[in-house]
């Protein structure tokens, strides 16, 4: 029974159902539990993704990217994803650890359409997969071996919207405070904005792999 505090909240199943309406034919249609080829060539031509996980630790939303394919296809229903140089917080792979389930969501700059592919990832450290993917002589860390329960496209509303791939004006100004501005400012001035900004370009050259 709805609570008479809150009238103006779904909070069923079917409340929900109602007020979005009838899933088209094409949205369920596209959902399928393998890779299909159309869905392994966006995987391939993208250099971006975000990993999504949960676990004891909290739900945890992380950036991934590198030259376009970096996410590697194995077969139709495995993806092979290295474990770059970071920040070694470690957030994704703590939780993993203790749940296996992810979410990707691949985007191509220039598409509208995404890919949002959901499963199972254990991590392995196993010496000849970590070569394989090494970069500059550099291996990951450890590679995420994904098995696929779910794939499927989803449409370019959200991008489209937001005019993702709009290039900003050269003479537009940096519309968000900087790393150094917001870590100066987290840490009470006990970390120097200025200087944390000037060393950043070169600190992020010198250690992406």
């Amino acid at each position: 029974m709805r609570s008479n505090a809150r009238p103006h909240t779904v909070e069923s199943i079917a409340e929900l159902e109602a007020l979005l309406g009838p899933v088209a034919e094409a949205s369920i249609r596209k959902e399928v539990s393998f890779l299909h080829p159309h869905y392994q060539a966006l995987i391939q031509a993208s250099p971006f993704a975000v990993l999504a996980t949960g676990g004891p630790q909290g739900l945890d939303a992380s950036p991934r990217g590198d030259a376009a394919g970096f996410v590697e296809v194995r077969d139709e229903h495995t993806l092979l994803l290295p474990e770059r140089r970071g920040n070694n917080r470690g957030d994704s792979l703590r939780n993993i650890v203790g749940d296996p389930r992810v979410a990707l969501l691949f985007l191509i700059p220039g598409v509208g359409e995404t890919l949002r592919v959901n499963g199972r990832a254990t991590i392995s450290t196993e010496p000849a997969l970590l070569q394989r993917f090494a970069v500059d002589g550099k291996a990951p860390k450890c590679v995420l071996v994904i098995d696929v329960d779910a794939a499927f496209f989803q449409c370019s509303r959200a991008i489209v919207r937001a005019d993702l791939w709009k290039p900003l004006p050269d003479e537009m100004p940096r519309p968000v405070p900087t790393p150094g501005e917001m870590l100066q400012a987290l840490t009470q001035a006990s970390i120097d904005g200025e200087a944390y900004d000037r060393a950043l370009p070169e600190r992020v050259r010198a250690t992406l792999y």
